[in-house]
């Protein structure tokens, strides 16, 4: 089955060990039935690596996230302190 192949080729570390296994076992089954469990198994595929990536975006958007913040706490309180200190000249 070459779409088997096609699927679990080089990419298969990305992929769920169970669906790696499914992979093979429709690559085993009759030529007759192999067609369409093959469809389906490549949608289930498709399916799994958007998630996949989409996991990935999300995760790198938090990451950033987390920086940004961490930027903006820093900033805050230098904010405060330039503001405490220039209140403290002031009153002197």
């Amino acid at each position: 089955m070459s779409g088997y192949q096609r699927l679990t080729g080089s990419n298969s570390e990305e992929l769920p060990r169970e669906l790696v296994e499914l992979g093979q076992k429709i690559a085993e089954l009759p030529e007759a039935h192999q067609p369409e469990m093959s469809r389906i198994y490549e949608q289930v595929v498709d399916s799994a690596r958007r998630r996949r990536r989409i996991l990935t975006l999300v995760q790198e958007a938090l990451s950033q996230l987390r920086l940004d913040i961490k930027y903006l706490m820093f900033d805050l309180q230098v904010t405060r302190d330039e503001r405490d200190s220039l209140r403290q000249d002031r009153e002197e």
